[in-house]
């Protein structure tokens, strides 16, 4: 004979199920109006503008094929987004001892110290089916760590870091074998404000592949992305309303077709539905770099800037938007033209301020970095500079990164 229910369960499960009665109403007459709404039917009782069967029948498909459209682009590219896992040795992250299963405080032997565990994650996806995979340099930035990659069935794969960017948030790693799932790289230079992007990722580092839906907010912003400790500019950064949250850093941002337009890279904590992606015509220069000469290469000028106006510069007289002043930095060592580089080989000083590269001026859409970015090493560019009041130009041969003479 069953036990009968305490009168606190009892009405519990009596409060719930009337919870649940009043929510269904509730839930049903506001799809009522949502649904009336969007077929263009008013009232309660009444119709306003009265529609066709025609016309809301269409209306109906029309829905059905968008919601149809979203679930079958994200399970097109689901299969080859990763979890990316960053493991190290227990004794490099522990003093020596550690808590047991019994809250016990023992001290690390051998075995205990060179076992792997976990210390971040984030998300990556496929560029190729032969095991390149893209991700945020700051999922991966961990000094002798061993990477892993979660695919979308469950398996864990160890994968190597091949190349970290030095100029922007990404990074690549490859996993080795063949048939690997991958996405198709779109074209952010077309997106427009107002479209449609889904952002799929490892939510938290716990919830894998999960997916988000919103619409592009901006384009072109310049947004610092990072805590105090470590933050860098992120130019031309994708604005959306598609919710990105920690663990979903590395993650593509595709549009419609399914392909992939953005790197999800950076929320703020600030506003509401407010998150960032670098641009995927960004990394697609990447991928090749590495493809071709198994690293990342960047032309390199050599200097240190931080951008400023005429007006800022109390020298309203020139006709400039944004210029680059040269500037050392508050570290010992921080200069403001690093020796042996392509500025320092072409005569560049502290306190020049850089207008133009091959005449294209620099704006708050076109900074330094990203006019110098457009090239490769070896080539040669004319960058006008103002100094003491006359503009100068200097024939500059760029280098690749790090390199010096």
């Amino acid at each position: 004979m069953d036990t009968p229910k305490s009168s606190r369960e009892q009405t519990v499960l009596v409060v719930t199920i009337a919870v649940a009665a009043a929510v269904g109403a509730i839930s049903g007459l506001v799809s009522s109006f949502i649904l009336m709404g969007t077929l263009g039917v008013t009232g309660i009782g009444s119709v306003g503008d009265v529609v066709s069967d025609e016309v809301m029948e269409s209306r109906i498909v029309k829905l059905i094929e968008d919601e149809s459209t979203t679930i079958a682009v994200v399970e097109r590219v689901t299969p080859a987004v990763v979890s990316i896992v960053v493991k190290k040795p227990r004794g490099t992250i522990d003093s020596g001892y550690y808590l047991n299963s019994s809250f016990q405080i023992e001290a690390l032997n051998a075995l205990d110290s060179d076992e792997l565990v976990e210390v971040s994650s984030g998300t990556g996806f496929f560029v190729s089916a032969d095991g390149y995979l893209l991700t945020n340099r700051h999922v991966v930035d961990e000094p002798d760590a061993s990477f892993f990659v979660v695919t979308n069935d469950g398996d864990e794969l160890p994968a190597k870091l091949i190349d970290i960017d030095p100029f922007q948030d990404i990074a690549v790693l490859r996993v080795e074998g063949e048939d690997f799932p991958s996405v198709v790289l779109g074209d952010s230079d077309v997106l427009q404000i107002g479209q449609t992007v889904i952002a799929i990722g490892n939510t938290l580092s716990e919830f894998r592949n999960t997916v988000t839906k919103g619409v592009v907010s901006g384009i072109n912003r310049r947004v610092t992305a990072g805590n105090s400790y470590n933050a860098e500019v992120i130019d031309e950064a994708i604005q959306t309303d598609a919710a990105i949250n920690p663990g979903n850093s590395g993650g593509p941002l595709i549009n419609l077709l399914g392909e992939v337009i953005g790197i999800n890279t950076a929320v703020s904590f600030e506003g509401e539905a407010v998150a960032f992606a670098i641009p995927i015509n960004e990394a697609k220069r990447v991928v090749e770099d590495v493809k071709m000469f198994g690293r990342i290469v960047r032309p390199w000028l050599g200097v240190r800037y931080v951008l400023v106006t005429a007006e800022e510069e109390e020298d309203g007289s020139q006709a400039y938007e944004v210029g680059a002043l040269i500037v050392s930095g508050d570290q010992p060592g921080e200069v403001g033209v690093i020796e042996g580089s392509p500025a320092y080989l072409a005569g560049f000083l502290e306190g020049d301020v850089i207008l133009s590269v091959n005449e294209k001026y620099l704006s708050e859409d076109a900074a330094l970095a990203e006019l110098v970015s457009a090239f490769h090493p070896g080539d040669e560019v004319v960058i006008g500079v103002l100094r003491e009041g006359v503009i100068f130009t200097f024939n500059v041969t760029l280098a690749e990164y790090g390199e010096t003479e």
